[in-house]
């Protein structure tokens, strides 16, 4: 099954953009499904790009929050839209490259429901705890998780999501009991830390930098192969001891299958332009997001590669979702 699944995403990949003729799209508004909630760093995203591409495209850009099932609900809307490229979705690791080996049954099938068009951003997930926990660095943190009594609660962006995911590799690897608390996005996710309703969490820094600002939430380590320059004073989970709990929570954009090659490489390089304009790529920076671009080729073979390393793992700890 994995095999197949890779292969297809492999034959998703489209051709650059100089390729073809400029289509006659878009003859409508372009719909963009975010499978979070407003505030999320998918949203922030969305929006940031949003004027810029409407005016590459001469149409209005229509952003629809849809949330729930850690991205599952939005992701299959897109994925059930007409193949005529005004609706596409800004999805992430957890519906296309997780969900295949945890849920028995998707109402879509990522490899040949969707087709990847450009990676947006891609960053890591920080170690965040309440700032009663009394731990400044993560073995601090281990230490006092192993003594809690009734164990450790911690909160996700949602069932599946790479947030959960991280973290199920994280206290596996430290030998860790805890008890998951999923919320559908950042915002509550991180609120949910920051009003000690749970002790920790895993996700993306922007939802949780105001909270750390105002000293209800401490960062402990971010989970990149090396720091990233805005959060160059946290230690990686390699430098704490963890070396095995490495994870990008990546997001870009996908179209549904039978979409025309030519109106794939326009969106693409459109996304490519407004990635690269110096306005954007600042406020990304300031909410910690990474732009990446990149072909459509690059972002198949990034799915694909994300999807063969996360697979054994979540066969390994055993993650199964309803």
């Amino acid at each position: 099954m994995q095999r197949r699944h890779l292969l297809a995403l492999a034959l998703t990949a489209t051709l650059p953009a100089a390729g073809f003729a400029q289509p006659a799209w878009p003859t409508q508004p372009v719909k963009i499904v975010v499978p979070a909630p407003a505030g999320s760093s998918l949203d922030i995203v969305v929006r940031l790009m949003s004027d810029k591409l409407k005016e590459r495209w001469g149409q209005p850009v229509v952003v629809e929050n849809r949330v729930g099932a850690g991205g599952l609900l939005g992701t299959d809307a897109a994925a059930k839209a007409a193949p005529d490229g005004h609706t596409m979705v800004l999805s992430f690791n957890g519906p296309i490259s997780f969900a295949p080996f945890m849920y028995a049954k998707l109402p879509y099938d990522p490899a040949k429901d969707l087709v990847p068009v450009v990676m947006t951003t891609s960053q890591p997930n920080v170690l965040a705890v309440h700032a009663a926990v009394p731990a400044t660095n993560v073995k601090e943190f281990v230490a006092w998780a192993k003594a809690k009594p009734g164990g450790l609660n911690y909160s996700s962006l949602g069932k599946g999501s790479s947030s959960h995911l991280t973290m199920e590799l994280f206290l596996a690897d430290a030998g860790i009991a805890g008890t998951h608390v999923p919320y559908n996005g950042s915002p509550p996710s991180a609120m949910a830390v920051a009003q000690g309703e749970v002790d920790a969490t895993m996700m993306v820094a922007p939802a949780m930098l105001p909270h750390v600002q105002a000293g209800r939430v401490k960062l402990l380590a971010v989970t990149s192969a090396q720091r990233p320059e805005s959060l160059k004073n946290l230690p990686t989970m390699a430098e704490a001891g963890y070396p095995n709990v490495e994870a990008l929570a990546w997001n870009g954009l996908f179209v549904p299958a039978g979409t025309p090659a030519a109106v794939v490489a326009r969106i693409n390089t459109d996304v490519n332009a407004v990635l690269r304009d110096p306005d954007v790529r600042a406020k990304l920076d300031t909410a910690g997001l990474t732009p990446v671009g990149g072909s459509a080729a690059d972002f198949a073979a990034a799915v694909a590669a994300d999807t063969q390393r996360w697979g054994p793992i979540i066969r390994r700890i055993g993650l199964k979702l309803d």
